[in-house]
């Protein structure tokens, strides 16, 4: 598969149409990167990507997409047809970022570095399927597939990949993809094969509650949640497959002199391992019960017992895709042909979402580089030569995953 690979991605590479389009992502570089800072500068929050969303669609009109709209969830699609009516072969980026409104989303320029918010994560790929577009179109390319671009919503922490959930569970394309393409930060060393599964529930434990020196003795909500962390600190999970728990943000409370009526914490289970992921969930679940029941029978429950409220805030699914299938040797093929050396990875992205289901999915890079990602020192580097060398390569790979006609 490797040999067959690299011959089509050196026959793809070969062919005028691809030349053609690699020129017209060089001619239009000034071009993409307005397209980032005019994206960038647009707050896209989770749950809140509809102004970014229109500006998109706006700016996707010009490049002759069929059927381009905004989906039910938010989600634009449009689908630049191929030589027949065959599968799809869906490329993405997500429009919502990490952070809520109200923060400062200027970008600032020093040379060829762009500093804001963002700015990477993920909006510089929303740029680049823009300008895929272009070059495809300039260079007159027909692929044999069709293919549906998709800038999504919901992919950040809190939007719990629910712009993916939609496209594959209930929007218009959802039984025609057959390859997925998520394109997600700079990163052109990496390409994701596996999605790291995660759980996460916010749980509030809730007692009496009562003055702490004149009610003492009663039971208390604050013990139970500390004998639950860190019970669940104790557990042993693999390292292969990687497996992770965080106890990650807790309050609650009334005052310092009150036993508290209510407490709560958010807590963070991964894992690479669907199998493992769901043992590591059912021993959580199972020690919540243990550390409240320790607590009601260490202290008093003579004005109520420690109860808790379990809500699950978050449920990505975990799933692979076969390092061996087309798609994954075409991608890595491609990458490798453009002087980077890419390695295999897991992490959590909206390529999880198709993996799950089975059908092949991918994270890569948009190209060039960056850094600080979710911070608001978050910066690229859009110089032409790095930028363009990434931008190619990925463009090498939808052209040879799609097929030309």
């Amino acid at each position: 598969m490797t040999d067959q690979a690299e011959s089509m991605i050196r026959e793809v590479m070969a062919s005028e149409t691809y030349r053609k389009a690699t020129a017209t992502l060089a001619a239009e570089h000034d071009r993409t990167v307005e397209d980032i800072i005019t994206l960038t500068q647009i707050a896209a929050p989770s749950f809140q990507e509809e102004t970014r969303a229109r500006a998109f669609l706006g700016m996707a009109e010009a490049h002759g997409l069929t059927n381009l709209q905004i989906d039910a969830e938010g989600n634009v699609t449009g689908v630049r047809p191929g030589s027949g009516n065959g599968p799809l072969v869906c490329i993405a980026a997500h429009l919502d970022t990490v952070f809520p409104a109200g923060t400062d989303l200027i970008v600032r320029r020093d040379g060829t570095k762009l500093f804001a918010p963002g700015v990477g994560d993920d909006t510089r790929s929303l740029a680049v399927l823009l300008a895929w577009l272009r070059a495809l179109d300039a260079a007159g390319v027909r692929t044999r597939a069709d293919l549906l671009f998709v800038a999504d919503v919901g992919e950040e922490g809190p939007g719990d990949l629910r712009g993916m959930r939609y496209l594959f569970q209930k929007g218009r394309y959802k039984d025609r993809i057959r390859a997925f393409i998520t394109v997600d930060s700079p990163d052109m060393e990496h390409i994701a094969t596996g999605g790291v599964g995660s759980k996460r529930y916010r749980v509030t434990f809730n007692g009496p509650g009562g003055h702490s020196y004149g009610a003492f003795g009663l039971v208390n909500p604050m013990f139970a949640m500390a004998d639950a962390v860190s019970r669940l600190g104790r557990i042993s999970v693999p390292a292969h497959p990687k497996t992770t728990y965080s106890a990650s943000l807790t309050g609650g409370g009334t005052s310092i002199n009150s036993i508290p009526n209510s407490v709560w914490t958010e807590f963070d289970l991964r894992s690479e391992s669907p199998q493992e992921l769901a043992r590591l969930e059912a021993g959580f679940l199972d020690l919540l019960q243990q550390a409240v029941a320790a607590e009601n029978a260490t202290r008093s429950t003579r004005n109520g017992v420690v109860a808790t409220e379990i809500r699950k805030i978050g449920d990505r699914p975990a799933g692979r895709t076969d390092e061996n299938s087309e798609l994954v040797r075409l991608a890595f093929a491609a990458i490798s042909a453009h002087g980077f050396c890419p390695r295999f990875e897991t992490s959590s992205t909206d390529a999880n979402i198709p993996m799950s289901l089975g059908i092949p999915a991918i994270k890569i890079g948009s190209g060039g580089t960056g850094g600080r990602a979710h911070s608001l020192e978050e910066w690229i580097d859009v110089a032409p030569e790095a930028s363009l060398r990434g931008m190619a390569a990925g463009l090498a790979t939808i052209m040879a995953v799609a097929g030309t006609a």
